[in-house]
C-alpha cells in the first residue's frame, strides 16, 4: 500500500475526517486483540523494536543498531520477524543466499545477510526455535503490536520529522494504534532524525538517533542520480540522498514492499541513461529487484547512529543481564 500524502500533514484534512469513522472499527479491533491475546514470556530475553505508524519510521535500521550492540557485548543474538510479504508462516531460519523475497520478505533478507534471522507468524514459536539453536537474546523487528511474545525491553521508533502524522488511526491516518496507549507499553522512545519531534503524552526515556550514510555511500556526493524507492516514506530516502550531496535528477516513489517488474526497472534505467545519471535505490528495495536487474542498480546504504550510545547500552545490558 502507498501511504496517502494527507496522512503526514500536521492536521486532518476533510478526507481524513471522513475516514475517521472507519478508524473507529480499527481501534476496536486492536483493543479486542489486546484483550484476547496475552503475550507469553520467551525462553530468552526479548528486545522489541517497533513503531506506531504504518511504515517509514526507521525501525529496521534501529533493530540493526541494537543487534550490533548486542554483538559487541559478545551475546549470540538472533533477529525475529514475521517475514512480511513472504509465503512462509512457520518458524524458519532464513538463508540469505538461497531464499527469495517471495518466501521470506525483504526485511528478513536484509537481516539474514548479517546475523541469524528467523521468521514466523508466531514470534513465540520463532523465539523458541532460535533459543534451541543457541540464541541467548532475540530482537523483534516490528514487534510492538504483536501479541504472542512479551518483550523484556521495548523500543518505539518515532520519526522526528513527521511524528505521528495527522494523529489519526488507519485508514484516516498512519497510526496503527493510539499514541498514548502505544507509548505506555514502551520502555524507551527512539527519536530518529532531525527536529524536536512530536509532543509525547507519556514520560519515557528518549534516545536521539540519526540515519547516516555508510562510508561506501559517500561516493554519491556530487554524482548525478536517479533514485527510486518503495518504502513507507520514499521522500525520506530522497531527502537523505540530497543531504548527502547527491545531484538528484529524478525520483520515483512506489508502494511499500513493492515487488518490481523488469519493465519498471528498464524504464528507470532508460531515465537514468537520458540524465547521464546513476540509478540508485535503498538496500531494502534492492533485494526486491529481479535478479537480472540488480547489476543495473546501485545501493545507497545508511546506518543508525545514537547520540548517546551509553544510554542504549545501559538499557540493553539491564534487559539481557549482560
Amino acid at each position: 500500500m502507498r501511504a496517502p500524502d494527507f496522512w503526514w500533514l500536521p492536521r486532518p484534512t476533510p478526507k481524513a475526517r471522513l475516514l475517521s469513522a472507519v478508524s473507529l472499527f480499527w481501534s476496536l479491533g486492536a483493543a479486542l486483540r489486546r484483550l484476547l491475546h496475552r503475550p507469553a514470556r520467551g525462553p530468552v530475553p526479548v528486545v522489541s523494536v517497533g513503531n506506531l505508524v504504518a511504515g517509514g519510521a526507521g525501525k529496521t535500521p534501529v533493530a540493526m543498531a541494537v543487534m550490533e550492540r548486542l554483538g559487541a557485548f559478545g551475546l549470540n543474538a538472533h533477529v525475529i520477524g514475521t517475514g512480511y510479504g513472504g509465503s512462509i508462516g512457520w518458524p524458519y531460519r532464513v538463508q540469505a543466499r538461497q531464499d527469495g523475497v517471495h518466501q521470506v520478505g525483504d526485511e528478513a533478507l536484509l537481516h539474514a545477510a548479517r546475523w541469524p534471522t528467523w521468521i514466523g507468524r508466531s514470534r513465540l514459536r520463532a523465539a523458541r526455535a532460535a533459543a534451541a539453536e543457541g540464541a541467548v537474546v532475540v530482537v523483534l523487528d516490528d514487534g510492538h503490536q504483536q501479541r504472542s511474545l512479551a518483550p523484556d525491553l521495548s523500543f518505539v521508533v518515532v520519526d522526528a520529522e513527521v511524528g505521528f502524522g495527522n494523529g489519526l488511526l488507519m485508514p484516516a491516518g498512519p497510526l496503527r494504534e493510539g499514541v498514548a496507549a502505544g507509548l505506555a507499553r514502551a520502555d524507551a522512545i527512539v527519536l530518529l532524525g532531525e527536529g524536536e519531534g512530536p509532543p509525547l503524552p507519556v514520560a519515557k526515556p528518549v534516545l536521539r538517533a540519526r540515519l547516516l550514510p555508510e562510508p561506501a555511500s559517500l561516493r554519491f556526493k556530487g554524482e548525478r542520480v536517479v533514485a527510486f524507492a518503495g518504502i513507507g516514506r520514499p521522500a525520506k530516502f530522497f531527502g537523505t540522498l540530497a543531504a548527502a550531496g547527491a545531484d538528484l535528477r529524478h525520483s520515483a516513489a512506489f508502494p511499500d514492499h513493492h515487488r518490481y517488474k523488469a519493465d519498471e526497472i528498464m524504464l528507470l534505467v532508460e531515465t537514468a541513461s537520458s540524465e547521464r545519471a546513476v540509478l540508485v535505490t535503498t538496500a531494502k528495495d534492492w533485494v526486491r529487484l529481479p535478479r537480472a536487474a540488480r547489476g543495473m542498480v546501485e545501493v545507497f546504504t545508511v546506518h543508525c547512529a545514537f547520540e548517546d550510545p551509553a544510554a542504549l547500552d545501559a538499557l540493553l545490558r539491564r534487559a539481557c543481564g549482560a
